[in-house]
């Protein structure tokens, strides 16, 4: 009984192994490996030569990695008028504040939502749940009369603002400062702190992981976006990387002038198209790995009470 207790107890302890561990590391490897596979294929293929790409069957892996996807990429951003880093920038400057502005009014909103008490407080949480059922082109109408109201339209707070407003990271964090007990708030307000020290000092140190997932979420939101630059700006100086990346893809003539490349149009846009999708998937890759314990914390925890 006990022998078999410790290894029960060592099976759970990713500190010792065992061979009980064996019957999960049979099941575990093979997913991680499927799962990984899509990653992979991304890396491969971005240095796949134009003739490996158009290869039938294709191939997973690339026999002869190439940089010239990258350098035909770079030739065509070369030759338009208006600089790749100015896309670069509009995208960094905006992402970053969408992660910033996003950490805080869904921390505050989840904090209010958790620990304080007023009318409607069921109602307005009830709303949120809801709006977790709706994809963006089921209120793509009423979005663009809000913002078109709002005088967003051509301007840089149209890539920021519509953004702000995140149904699942509200919910999240909600969970997380839900498990906070609420003797430790009170015992904070007996001695003289206000909302706003109470969020600093207790709340915020205690949801780090949520906080992470939420960064990560809104994170993905703002950088992979192309609606803002598709529907409410006509500027071109305003527009983001990510719809910058579709457009070299889509155009590809004066890169085949410039690198005497005897494919088409369409052939050419393959190789810039595999490395553009790398260009964009990466950051999204470095920061999960960067943050990844704290969001499989998150997603272990935000169910439980």
């Amino acid at each position: 009984m006990r022998r078999s207790k410790r290894l029960q107890i060592i099976g759970i302890n990713p500190k010792h192994f065992d061979r009980s561990q064996i019957k999960f590391f049979l099941y575990l490897i093979p997913v991680t490996i499927l799962m990984g596979l899509p990653i992979v294929f991304i890396f491969f293929n971005a240095f796949k030569p134009l003739d490996e790409l158009l290869n039938y069957p294709p191939k997973f892996y690339t026999l002869r990695p190439t940089l010239q996807n990258f350098q035909n990429l770079m030739a065509t951003s070369a030759n338009k008028a208006i600089p790749m880093s100015r896309y670069l920038f509009n995208s960094i400057l905006t992402t970053l504040a969408v992660v910033f502005f996003t950490l805080i009014i869904t921390t505050m909103a989840a904090y209010c939502m958790s620990k304080k008490n007023y009318r409607l407080k069921n109602f307005l949480f009830g709303i949120n749940e809801a709006a977790l059922m709706f994809v963006s082109a089921a209120v793509a109408i009423p979005r663009y009369i809000i913002i078109n109201r709002l005088g967003l339209v051509d301007s840089i707070w149209v890539h920021i603002i519509p953004l702000l407003a995140m149904p699942v990271g509200l919910y999240l964090v909600k969970q997380f400062i839900d498990d906070l007990p609420d003797e430790m708030i009170e015992a904070a307000r007996l001695d003289g702190a206000g909302d706003f020290y109470i969020l600093r000092k207790i709340v915020l140190p205690n949801i780090k992981p949520t906080l992470a997932t939420v960064a990560i979420l809104a994170f993905q939101a703002s950088w992979n976006s192309m609606e803002a630059s598709n529907y409410y700006i006509n500027n071109e100086a305003l527009k983001s990387f990510s719809f910058y990346m579709s457009t070299l893809t889509q155009s590809s003539g004066n890169a085949n002038a410039m690198v005497g490349q005897l494919a088409g149009n369409a052939v050419a846009g393959l190789g810039m198209q595999a490395a553009a999708t790398l260009i964009m998937f990466l950051p999204n890759l470095i920061l999960f790995i960067i943050l990844q314990s704290r969001v499989m914390n998150t997603m272990s925890h935000s169910g439980m009470k």
